[in-house]
């Protein structure tokens, strides 16, 4: 095998795991407007219960697209975790005070998609395909 070879091999290797990383964001998105409506706008509109039901619905979805996938049941409970942990972790300085419910919901952004580039980088076997 050549070098070129070689650098092809891993270059496709790149772009599945770049492109399985976007259809997993994608995924997402769609499960937060789609499944929003399904929630009453009182449990919402309170930021704590609202973080956790975006991190449901987005983990819904991921689930689902991870599923058609043939991802283990191990692999997806796992990036769910990677979903839901920023926001679970930053329960405890909102409800001191010390972030507020905007700042609930940008840091746990903020927080859980590289968490989940860190869970793809460490499994990248499974996401390479």
């Amino acid at each position: 095998m050549t070098t070129t070879e070689t650098g092809r091999g891993t270059g496709r290797k790149l772009a599945r795991f770049a492109g399985h990383y976007v259809e997993m964001v994608a995924a997402m998105i769609i499960g937060m407007v789609a499944l929003d409506p399904l929630w009453p706008d009182a449990w919402t509109a309170r930021p704590a219960v609202g973080a956790l039901v975006m991190a449901t619905d987005m983990s819904v979805a991921m689930a689902a697209a991870m599923l058609l996938r043939r991802h283990s049941w191990a692999r997806i409970a796992e990036m769910c975790a990677a979903m839901y942990l920023p926001f679970v972790a930053l329960l405890a300085p909102y409800s001191l005070g010390v972030l507020s419910g905007e700042g609930l919901m940008i840091a746990g952004h903020v927080i859980m998609f590289p968490l989940m580039l860190a869970v793809m980088v460490w499994r990248r076997a499974e996401y390479w395909h």
